[in-house]
Order: structure tokens, then sequence, then C-alpha cells
């Protein structure tokens, strides 16, 4: 079999999957090297405000190596977080055929991509857009660098419609692409948790007829729940009832502009295992970041598995992919308080239509899976070498 090397920073929840299955079903070699080094495993994170340990398993059901990281302040949010000199030594070891590499933006990722060039095949894994792309010195800058940067990657595996864009923009063609799914665990999401969904309205005192919009993230700029409760506040329809879930900067603010509304409420942070009944507790899903930096948005694919209707901006990287206008939610204009409250008036006329929506959701989010990103990955592999 052909031997694949992934580097990528930390354990996440969205990506283990993809290596477990990669490596059950024996098609090809794999071996993920995590950068950050083992200490990942008790960060903090600044968005929720606490340390956060993922409670579904990360680690299990595939080989890997942790690799020292020299950074003197660790962690991803800067380009000297990961430094990894002893990397290329670790992966020569285990003589790869090809390498396939999560984010560049790091020394020790950069590093190993120039390294190996023109030795074995250098693929690579990213989401970013250029929805928040503006005019002027910097951005062509950017672009010099940027073209420079993909210059030493042979193929790329694009997640959606704008990171495709990017990635042509900064001098990839068509023939090193191909298209590997953002995706979660779509089964575990879509698995019957009615009753403790149910359990979590009563909580609420939500009556059945209710209609509950749910946001969950870092309470944080970029997300813009502010701009949602505001909406929220000028649509004031009786039995209409909003949920902010989790964390962050803006939790305070929140909580003085709801003013102790009676149909505002709020939850902590909540793992992994609790996120599918709050999903399927919901009728309608709101994402309303602005930016910047929101390149895909995985919450909109749990909510879609979870059969939700979809509330979204246009500066989510995902929703020209999979929000259609009166099928399965809607899109409106980041940062116009009056398009987003028209939006969230129309969608909570009528429960039943909501239902409808989420229904169409949970179609549309079939074939985003990771079986279709551990496809395009096996089939590049064994093409290329």
């Amino acid at each position: 079999m052909k031997k694949l090397a992934i580097i990528t920073t930390h354990p996440i929840q969205y990506y283990a999957p993809v290596f477990k299955l990669l490596y059950e079903r024996q098609n090809i070699a794999i071996k993920v090297f995590y950068t950050w080094g083992e200490r990942a495993l008790d960060k903090y994170d600044p968005g929720f405000g606490q340390k956060i340990t993922w409670d579904v398993p990360v680690l299990d059901g595939y080989p890997f190596e942790w690799v020292l990281n020299s950074a003197v302040e660790p962690g991803t949010h800067h380009y000297k977080g990961i430094i990894n000199p002893g990397l290329t030594d670790q992966l020569n070891v285990w003589h790869p055929d090809a390498l396939l590499v999560y984010g560049w933006a790091y020394r020790g990722h950069l590093n190993a991509i120039r390294h190996f060039k023109n030795k074995i095949a250098v693929f690579f894994r990213g989401d970013s857009t250029l929805l928040d792309d503006k005019r002027g010195l910097k951005v062509i800058l950017k672009s010099i660098f940027l073209k420079w940067v993909y210059q030493h990657i042979d193929h790329a595996f694009f997640v959606g419609t704008n990171n495709k864009a990017y990635f042509k923009k900064y001098g990839l063609t068509n023939d090193q692409l191909s298209f590997a799914p953002h995706a979660v665990d779509n089964e575990r999401f879509a698995a019957d948790q009615s009753d403790e969904a149910l359990l979590l309205r009563q909580k609420l005192g939500l009556q059945e007829t209710d209609i509950l919009i749910l946001f969950a993230g870092k309470l944080e700029e970029k997300k813009s729940p502010l701009s949602l409760l505001n909406a929220f506040l000028a649509v004031h329809k009786q039995g209409v009832h909003l949920l902010f879930m989790g964390n962050g900067a803006l939790e305070n603010d929140l909580k003085i502009k709801a003013n102790g509304a009676a149909n505002v409420h709020f939850m902590d942070f909540q793992n992994q295992l609790a996120m599918p009944a709050a999903y399927q507790a919901a009728d309608l899903f709101c994402l309303p970041s602005k930016g910047p930096g929101e390149t895909w948005g995985l919450a909109i694919n749990e909510a879609m598995a979870c059969g939700k209707a979809i509330l979204v901006s246009d500066k989510v990287g995902c929703a020209v992919d999979l929000v259609i206008e009166n099928f399965n939610g809607a899109v409106f204009q980041s940062e116009n308080i009056d398009d987003l409250t028209t939006k969230l008036d129309q969608l909570t006329s009528v429960k039943s239509k909501l239902a409808v929506y989420g229904a169409n959701s949970k179609t549309i989010i079939r074939d985003w899976n990771f079986l279709k990103i551990a496809e395009a990955i096996e089939n590049k592999l064994n093409e290329k070498i």
C-alpha cells in the first residue's frame, strides 16, 4: 500500500473520524503527526474562555505520533506557535510516499512543505475563502505571498465552492484540485434524541407549539451574536424563543441586552455528546457571523444532520453550498440588521414550514460525509504515486 503521512496540529472531532476511516479501509497506509505536541490535549480555548477536552474519542483507531513543539508560546493562533525541529526526521523514519498537510500558516508546517517539495507528493487541506478580501496594498502583497506558498503544493482538497475559488486565485489549477467536503458525523447527529430534546425544551419552559431558534458556538465578535439578538428582539413574536448556547467575551453584553426577557435563554458550553439533543430541540439554527475568518461553519453541518432549518449570513463559507433559499432556509447579508430581521420574521411565521425545511436540510447534508473525504484522498494518492 502507498503510505500517506498526515501533518496536523492537534486532535479534533472533525478530522479524527476521517483518519480512523482511512486506516480501517486499508486502501492506503496512514500515520498522523500531531505538531502541537502532547500538550495540545490540555489546551485553553480563548474563544470559550476555558479548557476544552472533547468527550468523543479523537485518538482511537488510527496510528499517530506526537511531534516535539519547541515554540516559546505554543498554539495555533500564530505562525511561531508550531515549531518542529525534528519533524522531517520523524517523517523520514516512516518513509511516506506522500504528505498531506492541514494548514500552512505555522513554521513547522511550512518548513515541512518546503522540505518535501519535489521529493514526494505534497497534498494540502485547508478551508480558506475570499469572503473577507478587501482592496489595497496589503491584499496585493498577500496575493504574491500566497501564490508563492501554493507553488509548493502538488494537489489540494477543497471543502466547497468558496474554498475552491480561493485555491484557484492563488495559482492552483483544476487538475490540482479535488473535492473533499467538510463533514461531521452525520449518523451520530441524526440519531434520535427526541426524549433528551423534549427535556431541554421543557427546561426552557417551551410549549409544544413554540418555535426555538438556536445559536451554538463562541460568543465572540466574529460570530456576531448581538446582531441576532437585536433582530430577534425587533421581531418580537409570541411563542418564539432564542437560545444562546456557549460562552465567550460577549456573554455579559448579550445578557445585559436581553434584559431578562423571558423568551431569551442562555446555556453554557455543551460538549459534543450533548449537542445532538440541543440541535434536535430547536426549530431553526442561526449562524449570523460577520467574520473575518468564518471559513466554513461546521455547526451548520451538525444542525442539518439533525434535520433543522438554517438561517446564515453570506460571510459564512458554507452558505453558498448548503443553504438553498425557500428550500431549507435563508441567507442574509452580513451586518445588515434589516435583512436579518426580515428573514428571521419570515422563517418564524409558520412552525410547520421549518419542519419541511429541516427535512430538506437532512437530504442535502447526506452527501457531505466522511466517506467522500476518505475516497478523495485515497483516489489521489493511488493515482499520483
